[in-house]
């Protein structure tokens, strides 16, 4: 049987150029992507790359909001803890002090006609209790346990206020490694500005004169990112406006809250010496030969003491003063971060100026307008020579 034979066909091999990909469309039709391979391997280990980047450095930032909501919760612990320190402190020598005096009063009622053994004992039961408060004032002086409460209250607030920012900056903003370090810092520069011990590292209760508290990273500018157009938002009358807000800050609410700290503080120094002395004077009293005089006098220097000692703790004198030695914190900060800002000759590294000013007419508890206005007053009492009788913050 014959059978024609086939002819041969050759079948070429196909080539598929190493650059090119083939897709299906959403039809299913084929297209040729003018994409090159390489390019798109490149382009993905790109995005990896940035994307480890990125997650690394919202693991940082997630790592400090845990540091930093658990001082929140440790300093608020403390606070009250230490609220109760204040209250109990002041009940239990108040008691001491006036049981002691009670007993000074029914020995001199007594005289020398009672009975020498029951006035000995009142006497020495007296004297105890007199000593064993003046060493407990004492100590309370020291300490100061209502400054302590205040310093717990201003280090919650400003912890929470720094968790608020790192949050922000997570969900509108694009972190860098830059700003992790940023907030590194001032966690570490708020452990510093309120320590937690009382042993080594308490915060000096009887300064010489009043300080500022500064709970921020000193000498560093800080970094901003971002998209800038144009001046950034800043103008030649806003910088001079804001020049005009720091001098204001400075003439009036930083002097005015200094002066006032350091009335407190002189307060608080005579209250904390006055107590302690009163009540020895009451405990060598009871001690003395003469017994009518004596106890006449412990009992109205056991009197006076617990009138300064509930004067003094009781109204929070320390308190008072580290609320003024915060306030006037807040007011350099807020004079430092607009000097810093102004100091930045280019303008694309600032913060945007609108927006800095709004943060400012808040800060100070003012509107735009109002801002504007004090800082025209305060140009036009200048050129007059006339001091300006207006504040700058509303707040305080």
């Amino acid at each position: 049987m014959f059978v024609p034979k086939l002819p041969s066909i050759k079948f070429s091999s196909l080539k598929l150029k190493p650059k090119i990909l083939s897709q299906k469309s959403k039809t299913g039709d084929e297209f040729i992507t003018t994409i090159p391979i390489e390019k798109k391997v490149n382009e993905t280990l790109s995005f990896q790359t940035n994307s480890s980047i990125s997650m690394a450095t919202l693991q940082q930032l997630y790592v400090l909001l845990e540091a930093v909501a658990d001082r929140v919760e440790m300093h608020k612990n403390v606070g009250e803890q230490r609220d109760n320190w204040n209250t109990l402190l002041l009940d239990s020598i108040n008691m001491m002090t006036l049981t002691a005096t009670t007993m000074a009063g029914v020995a001199a009622a007594t005289g020398n006609g009672g009975a020498g053994i029951s006035l000995l004992g009142l006497k020495l039961a007296s004297s105890i209790m007199f000593l064993s408060a003046t060493g407990m004032l004492a100590l309370m002086n020291k300490i100061q346990p209502s400054q302590l409460v205040e310093e717990q209250r201003n280090a919650t607030r400003l912890f929470k206020q720094l968790e608020n920012q790192v949050k922000t900056l997570v969900a509108v903003g694009s972190p860098t490694q830059d700003d992790v370090n940023d907030a590194m810092e001032k966690v570490l520069a708020l452990d510093e500005a309120y320590p937690l011990p009382l042993l080594g590292v308490m915060l000096e209760k009887f300064p010489e004169n009043l300080q500022p508290a500064v709970w921020w990273p000193r000498n560093k500018a800080k970094q901003l990112n971002g998209e800038v157009k144009n001046n950034n938002g800043w103008t030649k009358e806003l910088e001079m406006e804001m020049r005009e807000v720091v001098k204001v800050i400075k003439r009036k609410d930083s002097e005015d809250y200094e002066r006032l700290g350091n009335k407190a503080l002189k307060i608080n120094k005579i209250l904390a010496k006055s107590g302690p002395i009163l009540t020895g004077i009451a405990a060598l009293a009871m001690g003395s030969s003469n017994e009518t005089w004596a106890a006449i006098m412990a009992g109205v220097a056991g009197a006076l003491a617990s009138t300064v000692n509930t004067l003094e703790h009781g109204g929070q004198v320390g308190m008072v003063f580290e609320m003024y030695r915060n306030n006037a914190g807040f007011f350099k900060h807020l004079q430092e971060s607009i000097v810093s800002t102004l100091d930045e000759s280019d303008v694309e590294k600032r913060e945007n100026g609108e927006l800095f000013e709004r943060k400012v007419a808040l800060a100070l508890g003012r509107s735009l307008s109002e801002l504007r206005e004090l800082a025209k007053n305060s140009r036009c009492c200048r050129v007059e020579g006339d001091p300006i009788d207006e504040f700058a913050s509303k707040l305080f």
